[in-house]
C-alpha cells in the first residue's frame, strides 16, 4: 500500500459537493454533502477535511480525478477549474471522468432539469430524454460520496491525457444580455 499513489476524486456536477481519497483499492476518506448552492465555497475546505482525516497533505496527492458531467453547468465548471488549478499547482495529472463512466453499466442515466435525463448510447452519443422514456435497465448515479469514489477509482486506472474539460450535453440555460453594454465614464 505504501507505494500506491494517493488519488483524489471529486465532483460538483449536481446538487452536491463530494470528494474521496484512495490509496490503491483502499478508500482512505470520503465525504459527500448535498447542497443546491455553495459548491465553489465548500469544495476546497471539504477536500482539506478529508486530507486531514487521512493524515495527508496536498503534496501527498499523485493525481486528481474530477467529474466532468453531464450535469449542472456551473457545478461542472467549479470542479473542472479546481482540478486544473490543483494539477497545475501540484505538478500532478488531472483526469476528467464523465458521470456516465462513473455510473457504469450498459445504460447509465444522469438526471437533467425538467424531468429529463441524459442517456449515453453504445456509440458514446449523449441524448436528452424525458425520464418517462428512460429504459427500465438504466443505472442512475449512486450517492454523491460513492460517485466520488468511482471517479477516483477510474482516474487511478486511466492514462493521463489533456487537462479535463467540461462535458456539456446541451447549451447553458443562461443567455447574454440583450441590452446595450453600459457606457464607461472617464472620471478625468
Amino acid at each position: 500500500m505504501a507505494s500506491d499513489p494517493i488519488v483524489l476524486g471529486f465532483d460538483t456536477s449536481a446538487a452536491h459537493c463530494a470528494a474521496a481519497l484512495l490509496c490503491g483499492d483502499l478508500v482512505l476518506s470520503v465525504r459527500g454533502e448535498g447542497m443546491a448552492r455553495g459548491q465553489a465555497e465548500r469544495l476546497i475546505p471539504l477536500i482539506e477535511d478529508i486530507l486531514a482525516e487521512a493524515g495527508l497533505t496536498w503534496r501527498d496527492l499523485a493525481r486528481v480525478g474530477v467529474g466532468i458531467g453531464p450535469g449542472n453547468f456551473t457545478g461542472i465548471r467549479i470542479s473542472v477549474a479546481a482540478a486544473r488549478g490543483l494539477a497545475m499547482s501540484l505538478g500532478i495529472p488531472a483526469i476528467g471522468i464523465s458521470t456516465h463512466d462513473a455510473i457504469g453499466g450498459p445504460c447509465p442515466a444522469v438526471p437533467a432539469p425538467r424531468e429529463q435525463a441524459y442517456l449515453r448510447d453504445a456509440e458514446g452519443r449523449i441524448t436528452l430524454s424525458p425520464r418517462t422514456e428512460v429504459p427500465t435497465n438504466a443505472s442512475w448515479p449512486p450517492a454523491c460520496g460513492a460517485l466520488a469514489v468511482s471517479i477516483a477509482t477510474l482516474a487511478r486506472d486511466r492514462v493521463p491525457g489533456p487537462p479535463p474539460a467540461p462535458l456539456y450535453a446541451r447549451p447553458a440555460d443562461a443567455a447574454p444580455a440583450r441590452d446595450a453594454p453600459p457606457v464607461i465614464l472617464d472620471d478625468a
